[in-house]
């Protein structure tokens, strides 16, 4: 808990298909870079400088003045041992934290179990896009999936209020009966239950909303205006989680990848000035991540899947500054023509879990990591 009696949260921004490391942190000092990207890379004069060897691409602007306030941690060389560049395979393994097995948890699911043990919060846990991303699943853990706020619930499209009403109260007795049955219609009625319960809770965030921040129109933007109205509507959500992409620049890298992060800087700059605002900087730390790096060489318009990344820790209790080492692009220490990974995603993972969350982070990660310095105390 945070000084001001708010809980911590954490919120996680996914870059799903692979972000370019390279083109992120630009090592705007460093020859070989240049060699080896003749098509696609980023001139000095463009860049936006942390020092005398990296500077963020251009568009990244909102996280360069976070980054100036002393709250961006930025993870260099995260990654894990015999790395996978299959997008599908990757992902699991950063979900679940199991590099060399398959999981059936996610590691953000074994989170939310232990932040509310008995399942007294169905909004433990948000995710704000389609689907469930396996990071939030975990048995017996109700995790609300939302595509759209304003409009989420169940039966939103229908216009007669009286068979609306109707259509909930049946939904309502369908699935509280049941319970008691086998095993799988005890499951089927505890998520019907807990989605109905979720949905009547999350419908009155918007309402109670105001900000003098204006978010972008872009699903990022929109996004993270969503996780703030359900934080400042202090529902008891403790980990949000939402997603951006694609950034699988095969071709029309420089384009794309320029978009892309224009629209996720935008949406943190936007997001941390909410929270300021709202006298929450402190209470909030956000996670980035991407499955995999991609290859050092460009392919004449893109970059193809690599290893070693890039991740980023950003909040007002975050002790910004460089974690980890910047692998080297020479090619004795290449790995198959990528970057080298030099830190163990889970490690990143156990800082944020037990220096921002105060949860034991060995059960959760599967095994004991040497953690980072990057939460104030």
């Amino acid at each position: 808990m945070t000084s001001n009696g708010h809980n911590r949260s954490l919120v996680v921004i996914q870059l799903s298909g692979g972000n370019d490391y390279l083109n992120t942190l630009v090592p705007y000092n460093e020859g070989l870079y240049y060699d080896y990207r003749p098509a696609v890379s980023i001139e000095p004069e463009q860049v936006l400088k942390l020092d005398d060897q990296y500077g963020f691409r251009p568009g990244m602007e909102p996280v360069k003045r976070l980054w100036d306030e002393g709250k961006v941690a930025i993870v260099n060389g995260i990654g894990y041992p015999n790395p996978n560049r299959s997008h599908f395979r990757s992902m699991d393994i950063w979900h679940t934290a199991l590099p060399e097995d398959i999981g059936n948890e996610g590691w953000l699911g074994r989170a939310i179990r232990e932040l509310d043990p008995k399942g007294d919060n169905v909004l433990t846990g948000v995710n704000f896009g389609r689907g469930l991303p396996r990071a939030l699943g975990c048995r017996g853990v109700p995790v609300a999936s939302v595509g759209n706020l304003e409009t989420y619930g169940l039966f939103p499209d229908m216009e007669d209020e009286s068979l609306r009403k109707f259509a909930l109260e049946t939904f309502a007795k369908m699935y509280g009966g049941a319970r008691g049955g086998d095993a799988v219609m005890d499951f089927l009625g505890q998520t019907g239950t807990d989605a109905l319960k979720g949905a009547d809770i999350l419908r009155t965030a918007p309402a109670v909303y105001s900000s003098g921040v204006e978010y972008a129109a872009d699903p990022m933007g929109q996004s993270l205006k969503s996780v703030a109205q359900v934080l400042f509507a202090d529902l008891g959500t403790r980990i949000f989680y939402t997603q951006h992409g694609s950034f699988d620049t095969h071709s029309g890298e420089l384009k794309t990848h320029a978009q892309l992060w224009d629209e996720v800087a935008g949406g943190i700059g936007d997001f941390m000035d909410d929270l300021k605002e709202h006298g929450r900087e402190d209470d909030v730390a956000i996670l980035v991540f991407s499955e995999f790096g991609r290859r050092i060489k460009d392919n004449g318009s893109g970059t193809d899947h690599g290893s070693g990344g890039i991740a980023f820790v950003i909040g007002g209790s975050v002790d910004g500054g460089m974690y980890g080492e910047y692998p080297s692009m020479k090619e004795e220490d290449q790995l198959d023509g990528d970057l080298h990974f030099n830190n163990d995603f889970r490690s990143t993972y156990s800082t944020i879990l037990e220096d921002w969350m105060g949860l034991e982070a060995a059960p959760i990660v599967n095994g004991r990591f040497e953690s980072f310095d990057l939460i104030k105390n």
